[in-house]
């Protein structure tokens, strides 16, 4: 089914124009992902993950939303049959807005906040059509056990009592949870079942102390499910069920492919499939940040196809400057000087980042009708490949 565009002309009032703009807008979304709404079907899963950038609290001064940013963002999710969304806000009156156009099959598993500053007041979610995908009652978060903790170093500055400069800053070590704690939910899609962990990893900075801790999140993750896997496989081959597969997702903040941050995330077993790999779906320029890794036991998994959605194609492109240009800030309220921005064009490409985001949409189409496979195999007089899916 199509988007419920029938409150569209509602939601924009008195603004005629404001509507026009935003339906013109969401033809051209709709006709350049023509393509991909054209892989959907009843043997596959379109999988994406997306982090929408502060969705959506204004906490930053750039926005807040526009109502056609409602409508372009919900265009987008509605290209897919399951999104992992990163970066949703407390309240979550955005997301009801695009779930509000999605439509009735849609639906959305949600994580709590998680406190403190490194959790910066984000939730993670899943949103799915229902109608492709069942959600099989299992949802956490993941807490690390003792032992797994990631171990990070803080710099402890003298009391201030002390002397200036008669105490150097000294080192501690940490043993620390995730900062924003990754959320496992398991789902099944036609014959495959698999359990879906996004997570929102610590970025820190770029270098130092702080790139170690981010490199012990990843590691930590794939640690963690690397571990259970296993563990689960003996017990399923014991009791000749199958073994449940792993796919995480999100935003890993990845440095790049050659970077250790993609060799954590590439190491005990995990693997980045071929179709989305590396460079293959960037344009230049485009950061590496999100990334899509399985670990999956059952031998029928296949790729089908991946890649990244440009969201700045038809919608805030270069040349819409001048239709913004009243609502822009009226200057840059970063505290970071160096990154302030410094002519209009520069301004406007970071104010449109929260109308739709600084991360573009990555996806995976993995097939899922195995039924070619399993009558194969009876007819063949073979062991079962794999139990039959539950009605």
């Amino acid at each position: 089914m199509s988007n419920m565009y029938a409150g569209l002309r509602r939601a924009f009032g008195a603004d005629e124009d404001g509507a026009k703009h935003c339906a013109d807008r969401l033809l051209k979304i709709r006709a350049r992902l023509q393509p991909l709404r054209d892989r959907k079907s009843e043997s596959s899963l379109l999988l994406a993950t997306w982090n929408i950038r502060d969705f959506d609290s204004n906490k930053f001064g750039f926005g807040p939303r526009r109502t056609e940013s409602f409508y372009y963002i919900a265009e987008m999710i509605a290209a897919f049959d399951l999104v992992a969304v990163q970066e949703v806000n407390e309240d979550m009156d955005a997301l009801e807005r695009v779930m509000a156009i999605l439509g009735r099959e849609w639906t959305y598993i949600a994580t709590d906040i998680t406190e403190g500053s490194g959790g910066n007041g984000e939730r993670m979610v899943f949103v799915y059509n229902t109608e492709k995908v069942h959600f099989r009652r299992v949802a956490g978060e993941i807490v690390l056990p003792q032992g797994q903790l990631i171990v990070a170093e803080k710099n402890v500055k003298p009391p201030a009592s002390m002397e200036a400069g008669t105490t150097p800053v000294t080192k501690q070590e940490q043993h620390l949870q995730f900062a924003r704690s990754p959320f496992l939910v398991a789902f099944q899609s036609g014959w495959f079942q698999f359990s879906l962990c996004t997570a929102h990893l610590y970025y820190g900075a770029a270098s130092g102390a702080a790139l170690d801790q981010r490199i012990a999140e990843i590691e930590a993750l794939v640690t963690f499910f690397a571990d259970r896997q296993d563990k689960a496989s003996k017990r399923a081959a014991a009791n000749h069920r199958p073994v449940e597969n792993y796919i995480i997702l999100g935003d890993f903040n990845v440095v790049s492919p050659e970077h250790k941050t993609m060799q954590a995330l590439k190491s005990h077993g995990f693997v980045v499939p071929p179709e989305i790999d590396g460079k293959k779906v960037r344009k230049l320029g485009q950061h590496f940040y999100d990334q899509i890794a399985v670990r999956v036991k059952d031998a029928r998994f296949k790729v089908l196809g991946g890649g990244m959605v440009d969201i700045f194609e038809d919608v805030f492109t270069d040349a819409d400057l001048p239709l913004y240009a009243g609502a822009l800030p009226k200057k840059d309220l970063e505290k970071d000087s160096t990154a302030k921005a410094k002519t209009p064009e520069a301004l406007y490409k970071k104010w449109r980042t929260w109308q739709m985001s600084d991360h573009h949409p990555l996806w995976i189409e993995i097939a899922t009708d195995f039924s070619e496979q399993y009558l194969g195999a009876i007819a063949a007089g073979k062991a079962d490949v794999a139990k039959p899916p539950k009605p």
